[in-house]
């Protein structure tokens, strides 16, 4: 009997340890984070904007920078007083209009407009704040205007806002010639020198448009530092002027042409040109891509504007558009891009790395853990399309490489994935 209590003992000993041993096997098995190396920045179709600084440096012109990059096209003059609506505050409740500090003129500087109809009431001073906010289906606005008392408006279904020196609110009697207004929203500021503002209730929501002409537009894109060579900014304000003209179809979800955020191109209004030191670059740059007052280039293929892509920096080589997404275009495709990868052109991204944690890992991909990651599928140029993950228990799972950046904040397609070493 002492024997077999012995036996019995043993045993269930050997039950408690065994899993135990499983356990911390299974949980030393499973990487606590995974290592990426890559290059570039950004999804890597059309211009590189590091190589046309490269470009610029060895003294090429902003025609010879964009026909590199966009195959058999043309850089042409067009009209370039076609007005788009730029969406500034996408679906917010409230906004805030008043004029920007540093432009307190005397005089008339603000107006607004009901539905359509000039409000004696309505015009302001360089002192009035006017703050919309969404009532149901309509906009209600109060005048501020101290030390008045602040009055409130009947809500209406929209409103339009003007001021001087725009072409639908004539100069100051005093002469100033111009005044930028503040817009405040949810979606944080901007000051904005040209256009017309309209608020409105889009789809339950309040939607700020800014309408001007496709050359004011233009001088408010932040896509490029300002402080680069004249040739690189060139060449960068007529791939935006382009962008903007391919894109003046009416967007129902805004009733806009363009947001002001990098899903079309980063719109930051008289902040642009007025930046200290280097804003006027600029501006010059936008200027000298004019032909005339009325006239401007653009980048066309067989007589249209072309649909312009471009983006930071890539892996040595730019990308197909038929490799990212599927649709070809004969003059976006792959071509060389050394400037990419100079260390002296492009320090922060001609070479990366990345730690991704195993909890965020497993996250992305919904499964319990990771480990192993691959890259399963490749473009021409070598950069991932399909990543694949495999938990301990053999469960997999898969991800394009778009889904994979945006969940894990990856700066571009050009990477490796370290061998596990765990």
């Amino acid at each position: 009997m002492k024997c077999l209590k012995q036996v019995l003992r043993s045993l269930i000993l050997l039950i408690v340890i065994v899993p135990t041993l499983a356990s911390a096997a299974t949980s030393s098995s499973v990487p606590p984070h995974f290592l990426l190396t890559g290059s570039g920045f950004g999804h890597g179709v059309g211009m590189s904007q590091i190589g046309a600084l490269g470009q610029a440096m060895e003294g090429e012109s902003s025609e010879q920078i964009l026909n590199y990059w966009f195959t058999g096209t043309q850089v042409v003059s067009i009209p370039d007083e076609q007005l788009i609506k730029v969406s500034v505050a996408h679906k917010v409740l409230s906004a805030t209009v008043s004029i920007a500090s540093g432009f307190s003129q005397s005089g008339i500087n603000l107006s607004a407009l009901a539905d359509g109809a000039i409000d004696p009431s309505m015009i302001g001073t360089p002192s009035t704040t006017y703050r919309f906010s969404l009532v149901g289906k309509k906009i209600s606005v109060s005048i501020m205007n101290k030390p008045l008392a602040p009055r409130t408006l009947p809500a209406q279904s929209s409103w339009t806002i003007s001021w001087t020196g725009t072409t639908a609110y004539a100069a100051a009697p005093n002469g100033d010639p111009f005044t930028v207004v503040k817009l405040v929203t949810a979606d944080g500021s901007i000051q904005l020198k040209y256009g017309q503002i309209q608020l409105k209730v889009v789809a339950g929501k309040m939607e700020v448009i800014d309408t001007m002409t496709l050359e004011q537009y233009v001088l408010g894109i932040s896509e490029m530092s300002s402080s680069w060579l004249p040739a690189a900014l060139q060449a960068q304000a007529i791939a935006s002027r382009t962008y903007g003209l391919a894109h003046l179809t009416l967007r129902s979800a805004c009733q806009c042409n363009v947001y002001k955020s990098t899903s079309d191109q980063a719109y930051i209004g008289y902040a642009k040109e007025s930046e200290p030191g280097v804003g006027a670059n600029w501006k010059s740059a936008v200027s000298a891509t004019e032909t005339d007052s009325t006239h401007a280039q653009v980048i066309e293929y067989l007589g249209k504007p072309i649909s312009v892509y471009f983006f930071a920096s890539d892996g040595g080589r730019t990308q197909s558009s038929a490799d990212v997404w599927g649709t070809a275009y004969p003059y976006l495709v792959s071509v060389p891009d050394p400037w990419s990868l100079d260390i002296f052109l492009n320090p922060q991204y001609a070479h990366w790395q990345r730690v991704l944690i195993q909890k965020d890992v497993a996250s992305a991909f919904n499964l319990p853990d990771v480990i192993s990651l691959a890259i399963t599928a490749r473009t021409t140029t070598n950069s991932a399309t399909i990543i694949t993950a495999t938990s301990i228990a053999g469960l997999t799972s898969q991800l394009t490489v778009g889904a994979f950046k945006s969940k894990l904040r990856i700066p571009a397609s050009w990477f490796e994935i370290a061998p596990n070493t765990y």
